[in-house]
């Protein structure tokens, strides 16, 4: 199972970890902690030396309830920072994470490797079009409605099966533009409350049936400190308890804010698997 980033295959089949750098002043976690080029660099360094094999850039919050950044303003925030770790970090592989066809070609203009989309297409229908001229890998994930307006909209009729249904058409519309890597991610938090969350995590396995690979992102979200009665910043060992139960239903990459972490998790994980009788 592997990707083409930028002429490398990647392969997906032990676990990646994509590290978050996230370029807005009200995200969850991290808002507003890299706000200068030293701080930028010093992060991508260090999710780099401990093992992240993506790094994803976020210049608009999707946080629920979070404010509209418009596109100039997401643009602005964004490609300096490309060209600022690309000359750094030549090899680093970018991902960018935003749901704006507009935002996702100068991107990758600029050097990014992967585009994580929110909406899978929805909410920008020259999305698809961009992806297929531009060739690089797809995140596609599961929402509803906005990140204004999501947490109004976590009803179901059957959340495993209308994820799977979602995901069949978005799948089958990807391939009928010849975009070739795609990946899904069910979207943790996403228009779904604490409790479909963690069932969507019993049934992660039901996924694979895609052939696809899976992406998981539920680093220190309200999933997991509302349970715990904390709080984002308290959340790092709920995480990797989190991170450790995703690998085993078959996630082939991490997406964290702890890097380190994540990735000795993906090690653990696997030793386990590969001494399995």
């Amino acid at each position: 199972m592997t990707i083409n980033c930028k002429g490398e295959l990647v392969d997906l089949k032990r676990p990646k970890v994509m590290g978050i750098l996230n370029l807005t002043p009200d995200s969850f976690f991290d808002g507003g902690n890299y706000k200068n080029e030293g701080s930028i660099l010093t992060q991508v360094e260090y999710m780099l030396d401990h093992g992240a094999t993506f790094i994803d850039m976020g210049a608009y919050s999707s946080r629920p309830g979070a404010e509209h950044v418009p596109e100039d303003e997401e643009l602005r925030r964004m490609v300096p920072v490309i060209d600022l770790i690309l000359k750094r970090f030549p090899d680093t592989l970018i991902s960018v994470d935003t749901f704006r066809s507009k935002v996702a070609a100068e991107s990758i203009e600029h050097g990014a490797a992967i585009i994580n989309d929110i909406a899978a297409g929805n909410l920008d229908d020259e999305m698809f079009g961009t992806i297929a001229k531009y060739q690089v890998p797809y995140i596609m994930m599961h929402m509803k409605g906005t990140p204004q307006s999501m947490q109004k909209e976590a009803t179901y009729h059957n959340l495993i099966n209308d994820l799977r249904i979602y995901f069949s058409e978005k799948v089958q519309k990807a391939t009928s533009q010849k975009i070739n890597d795609l990946i899904i991610d069910p979207g943790f938090g996403f228009a779904k409350t604490t409790e479909q969350n963690y069932t969507l995590l019993n049934h992660l396995d039901m996924f694979q049936t895609f052939g696809l690979p899976i992406l998981i992102g539920l680093s220190r979200k309200s999933m997991i400190y509302k349970v715990l009665e904390s709080s984002p910043q308290e959340a790092l060992n709920g995480t990797t308890a989190l991170h450790t139960i995703a690998l085993l239903r078959g996630a082939n990459i991490i997406r964290a804010h702890d890097v380190k972490e994540a990735t000795e998790c993906v090690k653990l994980v696997e030793a386990l698997k590969e001494n399995a009788l």
